[in-house]
């Protein structure tokens, strides 16, 4: 049965159209998607120090099962960007959400460090197509001079997320153990997927969206193409190499590279940073492990409303999107403050300072739709991921081997050279923002 969306103003037909705001609601249900994506990432890092102990883990070992989600996240990046372009959003992403939050589930039965390689590598499987999915929705949901506040907003979903979550994951742990930790988990994906399929449709598919509305998100549109359109799309090798062959493309890429070192250690190594380093309760170092994503969520929303802001008054794009993205990669620099001092009061400050910039430079999907030719914004945005994806394999591994005598300060070194590599990328690769344009062979 078609579910039925009520709308204010919606009577039998004979009056006009209301001006509709059903993109909005469309908004909310990626961005509780993008927290529970999140929270299927980072609960092995609020149960690392218990599950580490209990399994006799080294953190060379704790490096590798931090990683193994970005083996198969970032390698699967393209193909799952491909499958973006080709499979309904209606289908394709329940499916997959129901895949990876069973693989959450699994995880609190296993008692070996292969069998948890294993279910991270399968969580990154199934996430893999999900912020390609989510950019392709915003794509066709919003206009253009809408979509950086829009992509901030689901983003925002990452950290304000987990800003509420860590302390409830902590809390949960600490009353079911890690192993309940990873099965609450994992029910509650399963129940969302149910819930995302009953009330998601694309625009011209939904039961009461209005002709305004529709002729809005149609406004400016940086890509014609519907889900009406997913049968005559194909692949071929030539698009691949398109999208791998502009310097502007790479600037994008090689920057999602270094925006996510960032991300990353915040996602895994954090706790165990606060817990081990520190030396801060477990249960206090998950309520102090909140204030960093609460500065980064207010990090997104000052980027994303600011950028449209600054197109709606008729600044160009090398300001109005450049700009909130290399002043987000200058603060998270600030992160090696931290190394020089003890004084928990400034570690917090200092850490939460670098992820707010973190938070800043997290609308660069935007760049996917700006610049990608219209007809492959789902390989691009796959191929964007992927690049930015290493970096969960790389840095998890490499903070590993940082921090195998204890100490983190290279680590945080690390992670802010990433940020200045980034900074220079969007500096000199990208260039001007605007579409790439394919000429057509006869």
């Amino acid at each position: 049965m078609t579910t039925q969306f009520t709308t204010s103003g919606m009577g039998d037909g004979s009056a006009p159209p209301v001006n509709t705001r059903k993109r909005f609601n469309i908004l909310l249900l990626i961005f509780i998607t993008v927290v529970i994506n999140y929270m299927d990432r980072t609960n092995i890092s609020v149960a690392a120090s218990a599950l580490s102990e209990e399994l006799s883990l080294t953190s060379i070992q704790m490096g590798l099962i931090f990683s193994a989600f970005g083996w198969t996240y970032s390698i699967l990046q393209i193909p799952g960007g491909i499958a973006v372009d080709m499979v309904k959003t209606r289908l394709l992403y329940p499916f997959i959400l129901i895949a990876w939050s069973i693989a959450t589930l699994v995880q609190g039965f296993i008692s070996s460090f292969a069998a948890l390689i294993g279910c991270r590598m399968v969580i990154g499987v199934f996430e893999a197509p999900s912020y390609p999915c989510n950019n392709k929705i915003v794509t066709s949901w919003f206009p253009e001079n809408e979509r950086a506040s829009a992509i901030a907003i689901y983003t925002s979903g990452q950290f304000i997320g987990l800003a509420f979550l860590m302390p409830l994951l902590v809390v949960i742990q600490n009353a079911f153990g890690w192993r309940g930790l990873f099965i609450i988990s994992g029910i509650i994906g399963i129940v969302w997927a149910v819930i995302w399929y009953a009330f998601y449709r694309d625009p011209q598919d939904h039961p009461t969206i209005s002709k305004q509305e529709l002729a809005l998100i149609n406004a400016n549109s940086a890509t014609e193409k519907t889900e009406d359109d997913n049968d005559k799309v194909t692949f071929n090798a030539a698009d691949l190499k398109t999208a791998f062959s502009h310097k502007k493309l790479w600037g994008i890429y090689i920057g999602q590279f270094c925006l996510g070192g960032a991300l990353i250690f915040f996602l895994t190594w954090f706790p165990t940073y606060l817990v081990e380093y520190r030396g801060l309760d477990f249960i206090k170092s998950g309520f102090l492990a909140s204030i960093p994503f609460l500065a980064a969520f207010f990090g997104v929303l000052v980027s994303g409303f600011t950028s449209d802001f600054l197109v709606r008054k008729g600044f160009s794009k090398e300001i109005a999107r450049k700009a909130p993205i290399i002043t987000g990669l200058i603060l998270t620099m600030s992160i090696v403050g931290a190394n020089y001092t003890d004084d928990t009061f400034w570690i917090i400050t200092f850490l939460s300072i670098a992820f707010f910039g973190n938070g800043l430079s997290s609308i660069a999907w935007v760049f996917v739709s700006l610049i990608a030719p219209k007809n492959l914004v789902g390989l691009v945005g796959g191929c964007f991921n992927f690049v930015g994806g290493l970096s969960a394999v790389i840095v998890p591994i490499v903070i590993g081997w940082l921090v195998e005598d204890g100490d983190f300060r290279p680590a945080l070194m690390f992670i802010a050279s990433l940020a200045l590599i980034g900074c220079c990328s969007y500096f000199f690769l990208v260039g001007k923002v605007e579409q790439i344009e394919i000429k057509e062979t006869s």
